[in-house]
C-alpha cells in the first residue's frame, strides 16, 4: 500500500489514500493525534542501533547492517550488562513519550529532538552519518508500525517530504548526503519503493484540489527546521497533468525556521538568567559563544562544544571571573544535569503562547524553585528579527526566478501560525491575498496524493 511520509523537523505525520473517499487521509500516530512529535528517548545511546537492527524485516538488509554495525551492537550488550536493563525492557521512547523521559530524566539517558535538522550538517564523519540513519530509522520504524497498525495492512511504498534544502543555500552535496540518510533509513524501515517530493510543492497540491480557476500561487512552507517557498501554476487545467515539472517556475529554501526562533528567545530572553550578558571581574563582557552553544540544539558542532572537554575548562575559570556567580552557576547547574534542551523547549512553549497573547510568563522551575522570566511579543519581535529576514530572503528569491508575482500566497507549516510571520510577508508581498493552509497536515497530505499519482 502506499503513503505519504513528512518526517518533519517538529513533527512527523503520515498518510494514504482512503478507499472509500479517494481522499489523503493522515493516520493517528499518537493516542488520537495525526501528529507525532519528531523527538526520541533512549535509556542509552547505544540502545538506537540495537533495537534498529532487531527490527529490519528484510534478510539481506539486515545481514549488510549487523555487518557495518557490530561494534555498535556489542557496545549496546555491554550497556544492556552494565545497566542491569532487561532484554524486554522498554528503551527507546518516541514523541511526547520522549518529552517526557527527558524532562524527567535529563541526564539519564539519550535525548535528541529534530534530527532531521542535522541531516545535511557538513563535516559529518562515517559514524555521524550511520548515528543519524539509525536515529532516523528508529523513528520512520515506529511510525510506520503505528501508521500500519490504524490502516490494518502493509505500507510498501511512499512519497517523502524534503526541503529545499537541508542546510544553507546551494548546498547540493549536503541535500544529496540529507537524502541518501532518509532514503537508506525508509528502506530500513521496510519501505520498498521510495520517492522524494519538495515539501513546498506538496503543500500546493494538497491546496490546489480547492482552486475553481488557474492562479500562480507562491506556497510559503515555514516549519521547525527550514523555510522553502515555491511559485506553481496551479488549478483546473494543471493538477491532472502526470508531469507538473513546468509548472513549479521558482523555488528557495534555507534552513531557517521555527527552531531558529526559539533559539534566539531563549538566549536572549531567559538565558540573562543564566549569566548571559553579564560581565567578569575584570570589566570584559562575560564571552557569549558558550550560550549561543547550549541552545543551538540544532547545530551538531555547537552542541559538541559545549559537551567538550575544553568547555568544561573554560567554566572553571569563568567561575572564577564572573562577578555574578550566583547566575553563572545556574548556568553550570544546567549543563551538568542536561537541561539545555529543556530551555529551548520553555523557550518554543512562550512563543506559541504569544500567537495569542502579548506578555507570557515562563516557569523555569525544574532549574531552581520560582525561577520564571517575562517574555513580550515586542521582544519576541526584537529576537528574531535575524532568522525573519533570512525568510523573506527566501520569499524573494522564488519571486525573482518565477519573473512573476503571485495572485496568491498560500501559507503552511507550523511555524507559520505565529502573528509575527504572518505580518512581515504581508508587509513585504504587498496587497495581495494570503490564504492559511492546514499548517502541519497539508505537507502529509500533498505528499499521500502524489504517491497515489506515481505509485497506483
Amino acid at each position: 500500500m502506499l503513503s505519504g511520509f513528512d518526517y518533519g523537523t517538529s513533527n512527523c505525520a503520515i498518510g494514504v489514500i482512503n478507499s472509500t473517499t479517494q481522499k489523503a487521509q493522515l493516520l493517528p500516530l499518537e493516542n488520537d493525534q495525526n501528529f507525532l512529535p519528531s523527538a526520541l528517548y533512549a535509556l542509552g545511546r547505544e540502545l538506537v542501533c540495537e533495537q534498529v537492527a532487531g527490527n529490519i524485516t528484510d534478510q539481506k538488509i539486515q545481514r549488510e547492517y549487523l555487518q557495518s554495525r557490530s561494534d555498535n551492537l556489542s557496545a549496546a550488550k555491554q550497556f544492556r550488562r552494565k545497566e542491569s536493563i532487561g532484554k524486554d525492557e522498554q528503551s527507546l521512547f518516541f514523541g511526547q513519550q520522549a518529552f517526557d523521559n527527558y524532562f524527567d530524566l535529563p541526564a539519564e539517558g539519550y535525548f535528541v529532538k529534530s534530527p532531521k535538522s542535522f541531516l545535511g550538517a557538513s563535516g559529518l564523519r562515517v559514524e555521524h552519518i550511520r548515528f543519524f540513519e539509525d536515529l532516523v530509522t528508529a523513528m520512520m520504524m515506529h511510525v510506520k508500525k503505528r501508521a500500519e497498525a490504524q490502516c490494518q495492512t502493509v505500507l510498501t511504498d511512499t512519497v517523502i517530504g524534503r526541503p529545499v534544502n537541508f542546510q544553507g543555500l546551494n548546498s547540493d552535496e549536503n541535500n544529496a548526503q540529507a537524502i541518501a540518510i532518509l532514503e537508506v533509513s525508509a528502506q530500513r524501515a521496510g519501505f520498498k519503493s521510495v520517492e522524494f517530493l519538495y515539501e513546498p510543492i506538496a503543500a500546493g497540491l494538497d491546496f490546489e484540489r480547492q482552486l475553481k480557476q488557474d492562479k500562480k500561487v507562491l506556497v510559503i512552507d515555514i516549519g521547525g527546521g527550514t523555510s522553502d517557498c515555491a511559485m506553481v501554476c496551479m488549478g483546473p487545467s494543471h493538477r491532472n497533468k502526470a508531469d507538473r515539472q513546468n509548472d513549479f517556475i521558482g523555488h528557495s529554501g534555507e534552513r531557517i525556521g521555527g527552531n531558529d526562533f526559539d533559539i534566539q528567545i531563549a538566549s536572549k530572553a531567559l538565558l540573562p538568567l543564566f549569566g548571559m550578558n553579564s560581565y567578569l571581574k575584570s570589566g570584559l563582557p562575560m564571552p557569549t559563544q558558550i550560550f549561543w552553544n547550549a541552545v543551538s540544539t540544532n547545530d551538531v558542532g555547537a552542541q559538541a562544544d559545549f559537551n567538550s572537554l575544553q568547555t568544561s575548562l573554560l567554566f572553571e575559570r569563568l567561575q572564577i571571573e564572573t562577578q555574578e556567580p550566583k547566575l553563572f552557576e545556574r548556568f553550570v547547574q544546567m549543563r551538568k544535569h542536561r537541561q539545555n534542551q529543556h530551555i529551548v523547549a520553555s523557550a518554543e512553549q512562550a512563543k506559541i503562547q504569544l500567537s495569542e497573547i502579548k506578555k507570557v510568563d515562563v516557569a523555569l522551575d525544574y532549574i531552581e524553585a520560582g525561577l520564571a522570566s517575562s517574555v513580550t511579543l515586542e521582544a519576541m519581535k526584537d529576537a528574531v528579527r535575524r532568522p525573519l529576514t533570512q525568510m523573506i530572503n527566501v520569499v524573494n528569491e522564488t519571486i525573482a526566478q518565477a519573473a512573476v508575482k503571485p495572485d496568491l500566497i498560500y501559507i503552511t507549516g507550523g511555524s507559520a501560525r505565529s502573528p509575527v510571520i504572518r505580518q512581515i510577508i504581508t508587509e513585504q508581498v504587498g496587497d495581495i491575498e494570503v490564504v492559511d493552509g492546514d499548517h502541519f497536515g497539508s505537507v502529509a497530505n500533498g505528499l499521500t496524493l502524489w504517491a497515489n499519482r506515481i505509485f497506483k
